[in-house]
């Protein structure tokens, strides 16, 4: 029953489409559900009342828990505050490891404490012999000087060449804020979040399963990392954004023999454990303390995966066919949210 869904979006109620997928199948599961904020999806209504979203959630919840193997993992992306109620369901279930914070600051409105981040609830389906592997990501620098962020105590010689150990909070991943960079999707993810937590909780050839499937985020990050994936969606529309968007997706984003996430032409995420077979491939720089002044850098940019020129720089025809019906409601829900928020810093001002 598996192989009917496996590497394809399928259009339908996730519900439903649990009921096929055998217990203990797949190797990680991800759900970034909608909201219930109101977003403007294109076939959902995103505003149940407050207990009638809260019981559908924890029955998406227990089915991901129920098809993810015993070495794998539950993930789960939203706001803070419905995954303070997530997560109690989760600890009936699976066993929890971290709190992934990802920064994404807003602008500021009134005097309250404002949102900077969501959360990511990591859980895995056993306390023990879970797949999480360490993972390391490039050393921060100064936009305009190049240096380093931080001194780290003057002990640069003892520098990590590649970069530091990932943590659980994320502030170098942002949110896709422009319209020629998104899917015409109210909250669209970055691939390259989606491949630091493939990476963390994967090997090759492991399956991904994503309910919210979207216009496929998920399923392209699986796909050009290796690994094989099932989305569930409930919109037509995104499904056949997806299937395009896959068609243009390849297995490279590889150096050598080891799977890594780019992005902007740079090498963003690593498993640690690879670092001694990509080190080979990196002009590093002797001694390492004077990384401070030369980040490293691939010994030949023919490494770097190259995608399909239609994909890579512009969207493709599903995503043109449906923007042009959706740009001119987003443009005026835009307009509205400026108008909003400037009329709450006037009335702030008068204060």
């Amino acid at each position: 029953m598996l192989d009917k869904y496996l590497n394809k979006i399928t259009q339908g109620d996730c519900l439903e489409l649990f009921k096929d997928i055998p217990d203990n199948s797949v190797d990680v599961t991800f759900a970034d559900p909608p909201f219930n904020l109101k977003k403007n999806y294109s076939s959902y209504k995103d505003s149940r009342e407050f207990q009638e979203y809260l019981d559908w959630c924890e029955k998406w919840i227990s089915e991901m828990v129920r098809v993810t193997k015993p070495t794998g993992s539950i993930l789960v992306h939203n706001i803070p505050k419905w995954l303070t109620y997530y997560a109690t369901f989760l600890n009936k279930h699976a066993h929890f490891k971290h709190w992934i914070a990802w920064d994404a600051p807003t602008a500021p409105m009134g005097k309250s404490l404002q949102p900077a981040h969501y959360g990511i609830l990591f859980y895995t389906k056993e306390q023990k012999g879970s797949k999480i592997y360490e993972l390391r990501y490039p050393h921060k620098r100064d936009r305009k000087q190049g240096y380093l962020w931080k001194d780290y105590g003057g002990k640069k010689d003892l520098l990590h060449p590649f970069g530091p150990l990932v943590s659980d909070v994320w502030t170098d991943i942002h949110r896709i804020k422009h319209n020629s960079k998104r899917d015409p999707h109210p909250c669209q993810l970055p691939i390259h979040l989606m491949d630091r937590l493939i990476l963390l909780t994967t090997d090759e050839g492991d399956i991904v399963l994503d309910p919210f499937s979207g216009t496929g985020t998920t399923a392209i990050s699986a796909k050009r990392l290796g690994r094989q994936f099932i989305g569930f969606e409930l919109d037509s529309k995104y499904v056949e954004i997806s299937e395009e968007k896959l068609e243009h997706t390849l297995s490279n984003f590889k150096i050598g023999e080891s799977w890594v996430s780019f992005y902007l032409n740079e090498i963003i995420t690593i498993k640690d454990k690879d670092w001694e077979n990509l080190s080979k491939y990196f002009l590093i720089p002797n001694p390492i303390k004077n990384i401070d002044f030369h980040r490293i850098e691939l010994l030949n940019k023919d490494l770097i995966p190259k995608e399909i020129e239609n994909f890579q720089n512009g969207k493709t025809n599903q995503q043109d066919k449906f923007y042009k019906i959706e740009s001119k409601k987003t443009t005026e829900i835009e307009n509205l949210d400026s108008a909003i928020i400037l009329t709450k810093n006037k009335i702030n001002q008068a204060l």
